[in-house]
């Protein structure tokens, strides 16, 4: 059985697939059992579907509905409203603080939901038309919620972190707090971007006229906005800094937490919750498709003697650990421009873990390597998920699809500055983690 040869048929099946547009979980289970079937016959198929199915039964994974229904929740909750108004009273004296502080918002979106569309259309909803109106550039204001939205599956909870733990025995828990440093850091870069440029040229982002600006008294009482999404972030967050919860159980805390915070502001309906409800199966039935049917590929790609393969071709071409780990970062690039995280995390994993292990980098610093790479998924066109959210939101009259992909560029590069920062300085992600240890 020459490996390589099935190795490009494999693969080439699955983008002719993924080509025609068939959804990513059809297109993984049709390959897998076709290869399956014509390597190993009938009684291996059975086999593999029992394998793949119970993949599902991984307790990490329960999480991952209770962190999407939670960020559904939030999308209605209020909380935005009331973040964007303190952010609007405190810093739109500054030249582009209303971008700035919607970077802020977006980040603490990120820390009390798991995935990217939270922030993402929350803040695109309320900020981009109020920085609009005050003359603010049209690029700068979209793509800082484009960019801040993606923080969603960096800083933890993230989906994205659930998924990559569960296909690498890495702990969660672990992983969620390497993710806090470098989230902000991150969104710590976007807000000195934005800051500089506003600088630079005024006309970016200018600064709210005097009588538009609020006084003590109303800038005071804005801070109040604060208080439920602090003890929102604190309940998921803290608890598992602190031990007192699993991130399974922190995901429940965190569901239950945000239909509080909707009730607390009056926007708890049976209407929303309905639809906070159905988004959230549809999101998590697809999550769990992908991770059936990618466990069946896998499965099939291990089966064949795909990790020994692989390395003894690079032990052949006798490159450098850090020249693969280089390799490996512009894979995950290029796949991010035209697949899910998801599927990605889902594929790669099984092939690049062991070779990570082989070469000692630490999985939990590489899973956040991954995860950063995903964020600039979230950005590139032609399929990065936040250009369509804002696509939904900007109207064609404003900006061309063409606009909107010049309007992340920027945020891109800082994302791949962050990136090269990370992998320099590992101790960014490693050391909090350690320090909890």
């Amino acid at each position: 059985m020459d490996v390589g040869l099935i190795t490009l048929l494999l693969f080439s099946f699955l983008i002719i697939l993924l080509l025609t547009g068939m959804p990513l979980a059809f297109c993984l289970g049709v390959v897998s059992l076709t290869f399956t079937y014509l390597l190993w016959g009938t009684p291996a198929v059975m086999q593999v579907a029992s394998a793949s199915f119970g993949a599902t039964l991984n307790i990490i994974l329960i999480a991952c509905p209770l962190f999407i229904f939670m960020a559904n929740v939030l999308q209605f909750s209020g909380l935005a409203d009331g973040l964007y108004e303190m952010i609007y009273t405190w810093s739109g004296r500054l030249n582009g603080g209303l971008a700035m502080g919607t970077v802020f918002i977006c980040a603490v979106f990120a820390a009390m939901s798991g995935i990217s569309g939270a922030a993402t259309v929350s803040m695109g909803i309320i900020a981009i038309p109020s920085m609009l109106k005050r003359d603010y550039d049209k690029f700068l204001s979209v793509g800082c919620v484009a960019a801040g939205g993606a923080l969603g599956i960096l800083i933890p909870p993230s989906v994205t972190m659930i998924v990559y733990a569960s296909m690498t025995g890495v702990s969660v828990g672990k992983l969620f707090i390497a993710g806090i440093l470098p989230g902000l850091l991150l969104a710590g870069m976007f807000i000195i971007y934005i800051a500089i440029r506003c600088i630079l040229n005024p006309k970016l982002g200018p600064s709210l006229p005097p009588e538009s600006r609020g006084d003590w008294t109303k800038m005071l009482k804005s801070l109040g906005a604060v208080v439920l999404p602090l003890i929102l972030v604190f309940s998921v967050i803290g608890s598992i800094l602190l031990g007192l919860a699993t991130p399974t159980e922190a995901a429940a805390i965190g569901a239950v937490g945000s239909l509080t915070c909707a009730a607390v502001n009056r926007k708890l309906t049976w209407k929303n919750f309905a639809e906070a409800s159905r988004k959230s199966l549809v999101l998590s039935t697809m999550i769990i498709w992908i991770v059936v049917t990618a466990t069946a590929f896998s499965n099939v790609y291990t089966a064949l003697g795909a990790p020994d393969f692989l390395n003894s071709i690079l032990e052949g071409f006798g490159v450098g650990r850090w020249t693969v780990l280089l390799a490996i970062q512009m894979t995950f690039f290029f796949l991010g421009m035209v697949m899910d995280p998801i599927g990605i995390v889902m594929i790669t994993t099984p092939v690049y873990i062991p070779i990570i292990k082989a070469l000692g980098f630490n999985p939990i610093w590489f899973g956040i390597l991954f995860i950063i790479n995903m964020e600039m998924g979230y950005l590139t066109p032609p399929f990065g998920y936040n250009l369509f959210y804002m696509r939904s939101i900007v109207p064609t009259s404003l900006m061309s699809m063409r606009d909107l992909y010049y309007s992340v560029l920027p945020f891109i590069l800082i994302q791949a500055i962050c990136l090269v920062t990370i992998m320099v300085f590992p101790q960014i992600a490693l050391w909090l983690p350690d320090l909890i240890q």
